[in-house]
């Protein structure tokens, strides 16, 4: 590898050829600040806020010292970098100056406030907020969807966003409209988000580094039924909250505080709180036995699984023709609550109108999901609000619960504990390892040796596998993102790629990095991989578990000996499944 000589702040350093400024100054420890960049999603130099000073060779001679953003130019041989100087700060301090002008600062009462990145550095430059006044750029609020939030007075047109959309998700239902002073992100000539092809999976809203674009905060219908005396109000957690709620409490990423949030969410006054991996035990044993079926009974292949909301409206829309090839199993958010309000509801005496059932969980298109037909097993919601890992962390804060000073508690029965088939559902391939361990019991007759299926594991956008099961191969495939989810897809349709099994997660790496997740700078995500920190967690929970396999979960029994009958049974398929709509655009 070719390397490049240059000299960063009086430290001489050797970087690979081709590296960027803004690349070269992290191999010394300088975080040059940013605003629009985005590794490898949105590298555009378009905030200004990154500008260092070069000094490029000329001959045996420097040139002049010139202004650059740090974000998009490439060093140099013997390049001279400084990364501060009067004259830097006064640049970027007068940028934030020019963005603030034009921008909503009801900074006391956003849900970014403390989180924001623009606030953050207005704080750290000393920004005058009232330097510069005038005009501001019309622009509106956009309430039209159940789960995203547009506010066009805290955007500053950095357009990470749009790229989140467009080159991370393959999707582009958001882009800069008009020009000049007048633009404003927006959707094709500036319809609702609801009446676009949007998702709901909310990665624009953890690439925004304001409040432009945030979740609907449901957070005041859950106080609202908790106080509610005629209310019996239950709540799930889902598997990779435990991973992540931690950091809206100042842990470090891939800090697994279970306990913690158990103890807190109780305090919150829920009448129950509940594991999700207990519903993720049953998806999968209600997924493996429809794919079976589907093997023994020439039914349709692939079959794709179906617990990502978002990825199942991206199917509903760009591949109508494919929802025939869905599982036609519920989430496990919608399976807890439709047990809720059927087997739960007839075993306490409640009716199911008086139950309130809450779901936490770390993915912004579940808000989406609670409001979707044929979800509503005992004639009301199976859900009644889902809530992100991001508004659950708000709700304790609240509440004045202090998290660490918190002893470990343990979820409460019936829904008690899942197996680590369950935990595993955060991360990409997680589905497809749990269905695996479960399927291949029952083709080979008999108990897996190892429960590991290490090839469909990691973070990479689309993996492939193949398993010899007796006499039988079983070809699977895993992809992450929709772009990603596209181009398997793709290839599936044309004859290239032959498998019966297909996992799909809607974001990349899964429901660990999903758009309700904590919020986290750019300098944390350019510089780590959350996917992989996270993931880590519910691996390690997995192996640190006796109990490991989904049909080996005796909660998950007792439902069918109680109340199911057996797996993909008719009053399974009237409670767990549901059915899908053919979109289109």
């Amino acid at each position: 590898m070719e390397m490049v000589n240059v000299t960063i702040n009086g430290i001489s350093v050797a970087v690979p050829k081709g590296s960027t400024v803004l690349d070269a100054a992290k191999q010394i420890g300088i975080d040059i600040p940013t605003l629009c960049y985005l590794k490898e999603i949105n590298e555009i130099g378009a905030c200004r806020i990154c500008l260092v000073e070069v000094q490029e060779l000329r001959g045996a001679t420097l040139g002049p010292k010139r202004m650059v953003t740090s974000c998009v130019y490439p060093v140099t041989e013997g390049m001279v970098v400084t990364t501060n100087s009067p004259a830097i700060t006064a640049s970027r301090k007068m940028n934030l100056e020019l963005l603030l002008s034009n921008h909503n600062k009801e900074c006391l009462s956003c849900v970014r406030s403390t989180t924001c990145e623009l606030q953050r550095l207005c704080q750290e430059y000393g920004v005058n907020e009232n330097r510069f006044k005038g005009a501001v750029t019309e622009s509106g609020l956009d309430l039209s969807s159940p789960a995203i939030v547009r506010d066009g007075s805290k955007c500053i047109l950095c357009r990470r966003c749009v790229a989140a959309c467009r080159n991370m998700q393959g999707i582009g239902v958001i882009g800069a409209n008009n020009r000049g002073f007048d633009t404003v992100i927006g959707t094709a000539m500036d319809g609702t988000q609801a009446s676009t092809s949007c998702i709901n999976c909310g990665q624009c809203i953890v690439a925004c580094p304001t409040g432009a674009l945030t979740e609907r905060d449901d957070t005041d219908k859950v106080f609202e039924a908790l106080g509610d005396p005629t209310k019996k109000v239950y709540i799930c957690i889902a598997p990779s909250v435990r991973a992540q709620i931690g950091e809206c409490f100042g842990y470090e990423p891939g800090t697994d505080v279970e306990g913690k949030m158990v103890a807190a969410v109780r305090r919150l006054g829920f009448d129950g709180v509940f594991d999700m991996n207990v519903t993720a035990d049953l998806t999968i044993v209600e997924e493996a036995n429809e794919l079976l079926g589907r093997l023994n009974n020439n039914g349709v292949l692939p079959m794709i699984t179906s617990c990502s909301p978002g990825w199942i409206k991206y199917c509903e829309h760009y591949f109508p023709e494919m929802t025939e090839n869905l599982s036609t199993c519920k989430s496990p958010q919608q399976m807890f609550g439709a047990l809720m309000k059927t087997y739960f509801a007839e075993k306490e005496g409640i009716d199911p109108e008086d139950i309130f059932f809450v779901s936490a969980i770390p993915c912004t298109a579940k808000k989406f999901e609670v409001g979707r037909p044929d979800q509503s097993a005992a004639g009301v919601p199976d859900v009644d609000v889902a809530i992100t890992t991001r508004e659950l962390g708000r709700m304790i804060n609240r509440a004045g619960i202090n998290f660490k000073a918190l002893a470990d508690e343990r979820f409460d029965t019936p829904f008690s504990r899942g197996s680590g088939a369950g935990i595993i559902f955060g991360a990409t391939g997680g589905v497809m390892e749990a269905a695996l361990r479960y399927a291949a019991e029952v083709i080979l007759d008999k108990k897996l040796e190892s429960v590991e299926f290490p090839e469909v594991r990691g973070v990479e956008g689309v993996k492939l596998a193949a398993y010899k099961l007796g006499d039988l191969e079983v070809k699977v495939a895993v992809a992450s993102g929709t772009k990603n989810a596209k181009e398997l897809l793709e290839r599936v349709k044309s004859g290239e790629l032959d498998v019966q099994f297909i996992e799909i997660m809607g974001c990349p790496g899964g429901c660990v990095n999903g758009g309700g997740q904590p919020y986290q700078p750019a300098s944390v995500r350019n510089s780590i991989d959350l996917r992989a920190v996270r993931a880590a967690v519910l691996y390690k929970a997995d192996a640190a578990t006796d109990l490991r396999k989904s049909q080996d979960n005796a909660e998950v029994m007792a439902l069918y000996r109680e109340f199911l009958g057996a797996p993909n049974s008719h009053k399974a398929h009237e409670i767990l499944h549901t059915s899908y709509i053919k979109r289109g655009l």
